[in-house]
């Protein structure tokens, strides 16, 4: 088969562009990909993420090159790791000859998780979103994860003559860092703080636990935030945080709501 010289076939994207604007951000967003997500101290875990790459493009500049973004991914032969972030970032701005470039990874990370008693073994999902920038070398990173616990209502206890009512909550912890934190270890953080984590699969001697253990652990959506933001203060690996929780009532037709942000910008 023959191909085009290529020599032969203009390059429209690197023709001069007169309109003098400088385009901030311009890329691929919403692209699935096959990865091996490797956590810090983990192994290897399959995921699918969904991928948003971006630079900036020079006002002089007509186009970016955009199956490069592609070729950028191909070439980590589908591993994504947290210490490998920043060499895929400095990667992707030379790659694309740009000053500045944005990526954000958005996929469900698994944990193998034994049961509190019976001791049994299944899979919980989180959401996590890995996000990074650079500029004129200068790189900063942020770690999200979306973790669903149990919260139980501190007054309903109180006031009630027997039980409480309780709901699935979901917490989300943002990170900016000084140094890589694991995927894993933030949502340590977020189940601890929690009335009580969740489960794949229990068993009856299982469901008897996590349900007396939210009811000797009360939680606000107030206290949520606080303690968890707490135990962010403490880490000097964190440089700014942003912790949400929104409690999915369940004598309510809407949720429980409350954030606290410290140095931290989203976007």
């Amino acid at each position: 088969m023959n191909f085009p010289d290529l020599k032969l076939i203009p390059d429209v994207q690197s023709s001069p562009d007169s309109r003098r604007l400088t385009i901030d951000r311009v890329g691929i967003r919403g692209l699935k990909y096959p990865m091996q997500v490797v956590d810090i101290g983990g192994a290897p875990q399959g995921t699918v993420v969904e991928a948003d790459l971006s630079v900036e493009l020079a006002a002089d500049v007509k186009g970016t090159h955009m199956s490069r973004f592609i070729g950028l991914l191909e070439a980590r032969q589908g591993m994504l790791t947290l210490d490998g972030f920043h060499g895929l970032l400095r990667d992707m701005v030379a790659l694309l000859d740009a000053r500045a470039g944005t990526i954000e990874f958005r996929f469900p990370f698994f944990i193998h998780k034994a049961a509190p008693v019976s001791g049994v073994y299944s899979l919980m999902d989180y959401q996590v979103t890995l996000a990074g920038s650079i500029r004129d070398g200068q790189i900063e990173t942020m770690l999200k994860i979306v973790a669903p616990v149990t919260s139980l209502c501190p007054c309903s206890k109180e006031i009630a003559e027997y039980g409480a009512h309780n709901q699935r909550s979901h917490i989300t912890i943002a990170v900016r860092c000084h140094e890589p934190i694991g995927i894993t270890e933030l949502i340590r953080v977020a189940e601890t703080e929690a009335s009580s984590e969740l489960y794949g699969l229990l068993k009856r001697q299982d469901e008897k636990y996590v349900t007396e253990r939210a009811y000797d652990n009360p939680k606000f959506v107030e206290d949520l935030v606080r303690d968890i933001a707490a135990r962010l203060d403490d880490d000097a690996r964190i440089a700014g945080y942003a912790v949400e929780s929104e409690n999915f009532e369940s004598i309510h037709n809407h949720s429980a709501y409350a954030m606290i942000r410290k140095d931290f910008t989203a976007g």
